[in-house]
């Protein structure tokens, strides 16, 4: 397939050129079937249910640029999936002699659910890295920042203060949780393989004393998890991708949504490192590696739920479950591969500015404190003439410093933190 007819992401800035989207390819995906078919010829001639010549010939076969992808794609809606026009073509490449060894035993599912594990596993080792760059440049933030007072801001508008580390730790957080899934999700990805039924009774057919001894000698040569149980219509794997995908989307998400909220012109408490131009406006820098991620937030959970919908699959092998699962499932690895690599970027290049943070902490003259201020003078006036001061205050918009009541009271919203910094720090253990 060529360049000008590939999935090149020309509407999908967010993936586009990414480690993901080279992984998620049509031709990353052929790679992958390939090596599904080439490694089960491997695993039954370990077995000795195959010569090892037949291995050796259909792995040498088995090379994805021999292949036409495009003609592939079309003859697939023939049987409704990849697998069939491929292993024809893989068959008549491997030759006469050890043709017949081709997909031996096999049914299509077993082949499309390991090129699917196998995509993930080869997507999922760089979102991995990008978290863990993203990771480290978020600490990095947050010690710096650990006593950087700005506003906190609840249901839009300014509460009490807090430190621009607590928010960079908290957004370490959820990457760390984000790459604990990952890493747990791929690490327990299986290979597939049950033949028509999930039976493996094929297998016992062409030979083999242990049939069940097969899956294991497979994820072996694919660096893949031994199945338990051919998983043709229990869809944990695939579904545990869902979640772990759609968390990640998700968590960066909120690290993107916030600096879009302090990046706005009135705000300016941060701005991206290098922002993207407008094509009509020379004075903006817009946010665009947030605005990609948060895009890609909004998007993650619907696939998610397309892929948590075909954990009903009826029968031993479904009709149509299985098949709604491929392009949900790449879509939610490019995003969450792409948001990846751009929130390492983002919190690379973040810019603070603490000047506009401690000029926002004064905007309310004081105010922002009026927690600490009802608490100091409920003992003195009561808890109901304490609240009703600092509102009417509010109301009038004058400072607490013009009331009598409050003229000796620090007002200075910097020693109003909380354990902000020991949480911060608490944070930071964590590895």
């Amino acid at each position: 397939m060529t360049a000008a007819h590939g999935d090149t992401g020309l509407l999908a800035p967010g993936w586009a050129d990414s480690a993901a989207a080279s992984a998620t390819s049509d031709h990353a995906y052929l790679r992958a079937l390939l090596d599904a078919e080439a490694a089960l010829t491997r695993a039954q001639a370990a077995l000795g249910l195959a010569p090892a010549e037949a291995a050796t010939a259909v792995t040498e076969a088995a090379d994805a640029g021999a292949f036409d992808v495009r003609s592939l794609a079309e003859r697939a809606r023939a049987g409704g999936n990849p697998v069939i026009p491929l292993v024809a073509e893989l068959t008549k490449a491997v030759g006469e002699e050890y043709g017949p060894y081709v997909h031996r035993g096999a049914t299509s599912q077993d082949i499309m659910d390991t090129a699917t594990m196998l995509v993930a596993v080869r997507t999922l080792d760089p979102v991995l890295a990008d978290l863990g760059r993203t990771e480290r440049a978020l600490a990095r933030l947050a010690a710096e920042h650990r006593d950087t007072a700005m506003p906190g801001r609840t249901l839009t508008q300014h509460a009490v203060p807090t430190t621009f580390g607590l928010k960079a730790a908290g957004w370490r957080a959820l990457v760390l949780d984000a790459r604990d899934r990952i890493a747990r999700v791929r690490e327990g990805l299986p290979a597939q393989l049950g033949g028509a039924a999930g039976t493996l009774a094929a297998f016992g057919a062409y030979g083999a004393s242990d049939p069940a001894a097969l899956p294991a000698a497979y994820a072996r040569e694919l660096g893949l998890r031994a199945p338990d149980l051919p998983w043709h219509t229990l869809r944990t794997p695939v579904a545990d991708l869902a979640g772990c995908l759609a968390f990640t989307a998700g968590a960066l998400g909120k690290l993107a949504v916030d600096v879009l909220t302090l990046s706005r012109t009135e705000i300016a408490e941060v701005a991206e490192g290098s922002g993207g131009g407008s094509s009509a406006m020379p004075h903006k820098s817009n946010p665009v590696r947030s605005t990609l991620i948060a895009s890609a937030a909004r998007r993650a959970p619907q696939l998610a739920a397309t892929l948590y919908g075909s954990l009903a699959a009826e029968d031993e092998r479904p009709a149509g479950a299985w098949h709604a699962e491929w392009e949900p499932l790449r879509d939610l690895l490019r995003l969450a591969g792409g948001a990846a690599r751009d929130a390492a970027e983002l919190a690379e290049g973040l810019r603070v500015r603490p000047e506009a943070m401690r000029e926002h902490l004064d905007l309310t003259g004081g105010l922002i404190v009026s927690e600490r201020l009802s608490a100091e003078l409920a003992p003195v006036l009561g808890r109901a003439r304490a609240k009703e001061l600092l509102t009417r205050l509010a109301a009038e918009g004058r400072p607490p410093a013009q009331a009598p009541e409050l003229a000796d009271v620090d007002l200075d919203p910097t020693h109003y933190t909380g354990s902000a910094g020991a949480l911060t720090d608490r944070a930071l253990e964590r590895r």
